[in-house]
């Protein structure tokens, strides 16, 4: 793959955040367990796999420059941006990711481990004991490069989306440092 650099976010790269926002597959879902005080799951994979896109995102990019609380990480191919991951210093200690997305031609290549090693040195500058995030049950895929890439499954809410009536259960990733 051709070379990749991270670029923190700044005033004249605020256009870009949005273009990393792109459709992913929903091939199933993920059904978590807690038996003796232990998260586990299982996959149950559809016949069929649909297609989604969240919204752009619409927030004060202004409030992630700079910042010691917040942050925006973008991963740049020549002049395209390719990818992005948008942190927050979180009550708990952990840098809770707020959003990672890689555009749909550059999945697969690296992109998302640098944006989360990336992040993980912001944490780390930051005092931070770890990264966070949520996922949605029905993003397999995002769910498997989270396992993949260190994070343990610490919870489940089955009531953060019940006005949505596509996700059943939000699950709580978490690698600590």
């Amino acid at each position: 793959m051709a070379q990749i650099v991270m670029k923190p976010l700044e005033t004249s790269l605020i256009e870009q955040i949005n273009k990393t926002n792109e459709s992913f597959p929903i091939i199933g879902k993920i059904v978590p367990s807690f038996i003796d005080g232990n998260w586990s799951y299982k996959e149950e994979l559809y016949e069929n796999k649909l297609e989604t896109k969240f919204p752009d995102d619409q927030l004060e990019w202004d409030e992630y420059i700079d910042s010691g609380k917040k942050a925006i990480i973008l991963a740049f191919h020549e002049t395209e941006c390719v990818g992005q991951i948008r942190l927050v210093k979180d009550w708990n200690r952990f840098a809770y990711i707020e959003n990672i997305a890689v555009r749909k031609d550059f999945r697969k290549g690296g992109i998302g481990r640098m944006l989360l090693e990336a992040a993980a040195a912001w944490a780390q500058e930051q005092a931070l004991i770890g990264l966070s995030l949520e996922a949605q049950n029905d993003n397999v895929i995002a769910c498997r490069f989270y396992a993949r890439e260190g994070f343990e499954l610490g919870g489940a809410d089955t009531l953060k989306q019940h006005a949505n009536p596509n996700i059943d259960i939000t699950l709580y990733w978490y690698k600590i440092f």
